[in-house]
């Protein structure tokens, strides 16, 4: 558990950097990017090792339903993440597609894992993910892209479905089946 909590505060710690010392990365030019990005970097690898080596503390027993639910708003979230990316109609009507996919992330799979360490992992994802929508929020005017064609939100919902596929893979692969039964 220490090495998971390291690794949630070192991904913190490096996504805000830019936010809470404007000034001091600002001074560090593009090194300043460098750096977090290793600390980012770090950060996951700690965050994986620690999630993956901690003890079972079962808090609660999640519902057979919530796997439903799970995997619902597991379509909503990656398809959220791809808005930040597309230049379709869909472009510019949310501020922060990203942050809102992790936010939608931790709660699908807060549902479904009872756990301390699942606990603390997707808890933290979503605090931070919402800090940073306010953080980004007073540091920055939104200005709000212009919509692009149709056509791309039909590629965005393809390669939603297929990210939808690689993700279900890795979990299987990983020994955990994301759906019931």
């Amino acid at each position: 558990m220490t090495l998971l909590i390291l690794g949630i505060l070192l991904w913190v710690a490096a996504h805000y950097f830019k936010r809470l010392a404007p000034e001091a990365r600002a001074n560090m030019g593009d090194r300043g990017k460098g750096v977090a990005a290793v600390g980012i970097l770090a950060g996951l690898v700690l965050i994986v090792i620690g999630y993956r080596g901690a003890e079972f503390v079962p808090v609660w027993n999640p519902p057979g339903w919530a796997v439903h639910v799970n995997n619902l708003l597991m379509v909503g979230s990656v398809f959220l993440f791809g808005m930040s990316a597309t230049k379709g109609r869909l472009r510019g009507r949310l501020r922060h597609p990203q942050l809102t996919a992790v936010i939608v992330w931790a709660v699908a799979h807060l549902l479904v894992n009872g756990d301390l360490a699942s606990i603390v992992l997707f808890g933290a994802m979503l605090a931070w993910a919402a800090g940073s929508i306010v953080l980004i929020n007073r540091a920055e005017v939104w200005v709000r892209p212009e919509p692009g064609e149709a056509n791309r939100d039909i590629i965005l919902v393809l390669m939603t479905l297929v990210m939808l596929g690689v993700i279900s893979a890795v979990h299987a692969w990983l020994g955990v089946w994301p759906f019931p039964g």
